[in-house]
């Protein structure tokens, strides 16, 4: 084992404005003050944008509210099958499931209650990567507001498709 020879630097004495923090406060407070003034008087390069006149531009794979699209007959594409429950990071799912009477296998089943807590999600698309009838897909609606926790809890009727869907309107989808 190698003797480690140990240096002390002396940095000299401390200024009384450090030792009371008042000299990073201060510079602290100057950052704030120009930037502050840049965007009174600036008006360039500002980092503020005024919703809702002007809207951001987000990514093409932005990742928006859910949507569960639906047959030719207009019945849901769902089969209950749970993975997307399963998929999901954050347990903001929840499905229980009934036998479909109308379907041409006699096993199959159908959605009776599902529902995503939109507080809860993260949005991440683990739901859409895990559906294998393409059932759930996500769309670029970004913008939800919500004034009390259970209209965050969204079920079958608001998830369902209304009416076509452009490809623009979509958010992340797994291609393979």
């Amino acid at each position: 084992m190698k003797n480690v020879a140990t240096v002390n630097v002396d940095r000299g004495p401390i200024p009384w404005t450090e030792r009371i923090y008042l000299g990073p406060i201060v510079r602290g407070l100057g950052v704030t003050l120009r930037h502050f003034l840049r965007n009174v008087f600036g008006k360039r390069d500002v980092a503020t944008i005024e919703w809702p006149e002007v809207k951001r531009q987000y990514s093409e794979r932005l990742r928006g509210r859910h949507i569960l699209t639906t047959k030719d007959d207009g019945s849901l594409r769902c089969v209950a099958c749970y993975m997307c429950e399963t998929a999901c990071p954050a347990n903001c799912i929840t499905i229980v499931a009934e036998e479909d009477p109308e379907a041409p296998v006699e096993w199959e089943k159908r959605p009776l209650l599902y529902e995503i807590d939109l507080l809860r999600c993260v949005f991440c698309g683990f739901c859409v990567d895990a559906c294998p009838k393409e059932a759930i897909i996500m769309s670029r609606q970004h913008e939800m507001a919500f004034s009390e926790r259970s209209e965050a809890v969204v079920g079958i009727e608001e998830l369902r498709q209304k009416g076509p869907i452009e490809d623009e309107d979509l958010g992340y989808r797994p291609y393979f």
